[in-house]
């Protein structure tokens, strides 16, 4: 008797190592006022470094089920993926399989997402290890990573509806 198994690849947090979150608010082509936007990305420095750290985000992804280029997902009109997005206390937290993440939300970012109900959501592929927690990103550079078509195309794009806790 013979049988094959296929390779079963299986997401590795150590991989994927610190995550970082930056919320922003801007323009949008929708030209409905301004989006909220939320980045995640690795820092690149889990087992294996950036290398690592990106074949760990694609592997996530996949798991939830983003599919990563420069299409996005509507999970604001359908049923989307187990992402979900809480925003209260000034906080925004990022919960999908494997990962609950959290950064604070400037109160312009906040008062876009309670008039929109949801955010656009990327999830980069690329580490980016200048996004460390403490470290300032000058909007230049904010701009310069978001903008590059490289981590645009190599990203997971999500329109995310955002939840609130009941009082």
């Amino acid at each position: 008797m013979t049988s094959a198994f296929g390779a079963v690849r299986a997401f590795r947090p150590a991989q994927l190592g610190t995550v970082a979150v930056i919320a922003w608010s801007g323009e949008h082509p929708d030209d409905v006022g301004e989006m909220p936007f939320l980045l995640a990305c690795s820092l690149g420095d889990g087992d294996g470094g950036p290398e690592g750290a990106q074949a760990a985000a694609r592997q996530l992804l996949e798991d939830v089920g983003l599919p990563v280029g420069s299409d996005y997902v509507d999970a604001v009109e359908a049923h989307g993926p187990p992402v979900g997005l809480l925003v209260e206390a000034g906080q925004a937290v990022l919960t999908m399989a494997h990962l609950t993440v959290r950064c604070t939300a400037p109160p312009q970012w906040s008062d876009s997402v309670r008039e929109r109900g949801h955010a656009y959501f990327l999830f980069a592929t690329r580490p980016w290890p200048q996004a460390a927690p403490g470290l300032r990103v000058t909007e230049e550079e904010l701009r310069a990573f978001v903008g590059d078509e490289a981590m645009l195309s190599t990203a997971a794009h999500c329109l995310l509806p955002v939840g609130r806790l009941r009082d």
